[in-house]
């Protein structure tokens, strides 16, 4: 299948690169320090701290009473604490797995349940198994896998699906072979779920026709594209060609059709967001993505324009204070730029973080919007 393209103009601006900062190489100590301080169970098993008046050695996240800085050291192994004289604490039990990796082992144990359940098991049925109270077992499965174990449940007979419609003789099947009892109460959902119909995404979105157009704005190369359901795709780049190929790429058997005179339209009005925010866009979004992807999404288009949010407070807003890193990845999963701002979301310091179209366009697009953006 041959794919058109076409070019259309759209406002030009010379992007002016701002100095690079370089920041200085944290000293270990002073990181070390911070994580004990902050009880942080990420560092746990990448270092340990003794402390000299008591003769103990612990890990990070260790409740046990803040020492004084004079008489902690840091050692990189259990075995090189106990060769400077320092024996392992009662209380966080250095040499044994953290209470956190056994609570992780125990929802892991349930989450290869759930997998391997023809029906999703029940919340009480699964805490027994491992051991644990319904509800102790709900808030750690929560903390850890950060979703319960009913959503966990929904999300994997969901990936069954899309893995069954690849290989089944038809729509139907693969909805009851990944346990809906119902093809009803799976097509309600099936456009979050796959982001278009099942048949559609069987025949791997084959004949699903898209249009796009590829112009300039103020932040380089823009690409759109929208399917009938609205935006699909608003890509930035320093190469057209480039952008083309990421489109391809990311819808593979759709029938890509350049953009023509009603389009141009649509790419004006996008073109417009890129240069005032403010002024938001009139136009229906067709977002693909998966339900927790979804939320974050949701989330992020309620940041106002001219203000920012950590990933922290992203993931507070759903209700998954424990899933920071699962945001960062939706965020950097986004396909819609501007339209859902992930350029508004930043490090609990203020800093800038990695952006998937470059940080000096989030860098530009965030002065733009809080007013503070100098003439290129």
């Amino acid at each position: 299948m041959k794919k058109e393209r076409q070019m259309l103009p759209a406002p030009e601006a010379k992007m002016k690169s701002p100095p690079r900062l370089r920041s200085a190489p944290v000293d270990p100590e002073i990181e070390y320090w911070n994580a004990v301080r902050a009880r942080d169970r990420d560092y746990d098993g990448k270092f340990y701290y003794s402390v000299a008046t008591t003769g103990v050695y612990c890990r990070p996240s260790c409740p046990a009473r803040l020492a004084n800085r004079k008489n902690v050291a840091f050692h990189t192994s259990c075995a090189d604490a106990e060769r400077a004289g320092f024996r392992p604490c009662k209380r966080c039990k250095p040499t044994e797995p953290s209470l956190h990796e056994r609570y992780a082992a125990k929802v892991a144990d349930a989450c290869r349940l759930i997998e391997d359940a023809e029906e999703p098991p029940k919340l009480d049925e699964l805490a027994r198994a491992i051991g644990l109270s319904t509800y102790h077992f709900h808030r750690i499965f929560k903390a850890i896998a950060g979703v319960t174990p009913k959503a966990y449940a929904v999300a994997h007979r969901q990936k069954r699906v899309r893995e069954n419609l690849k290989r089944s003789r038809s729509v139907t099947e693969a909805i009851h072979e990944a346990g809906f009892n119902s093809s009803g109460r799976f097509y309600a959902s099936s456009d979050d779920v796959l982001g278009m119909t099942p048949s559609d995404f069987r025949s791997g979105g084959t004949d699903a026709e898209m249009r796009f157009a590829v112009g300039e704005c103020s932040l380089g190369s823009i690409l759109v594209a929208a399917s009938d359901k609205g935006i699909a795709a608003i890509l930035f780049g320093d190469d057209p060609e480039t952008l083309v190929h990421d489109l391809e790429d990311r819808f593979p058997k759709a029938n890509l059709i350049g953009g023509d005179c009603a389009f141009e339209d649509v790419m004006a009005k996008v073109v417009g967001l890129v240069e005032a925010p403010e002024v938001g866009l009139a136009l229906p979004l067709d977002v693909r993505g998966t339900a927790f992807q979804h939320r974050v999404w949701r989330a992020l288009r309620e940041i106002p324009v001219g203000t920012t949010a950590t990933y922290s407070e992203i993931a507070e807003k759903i209700g998954m204070p424990k899933a920071v890193r699962a945001v960062a990845a939706a965020c950097a999963a986004n396909k819609i730029a501007v339209a859902i701002p992930c350029h508004r979301v930043v490090r609990n310091d203020g800093s800038l973080s990695g952006y998937r179209w470059g940080v000096e366009r989030k860098r530009r697009l965030l002065d733009r919007e809080a007013g503070t953006e100098t003439d290129a």
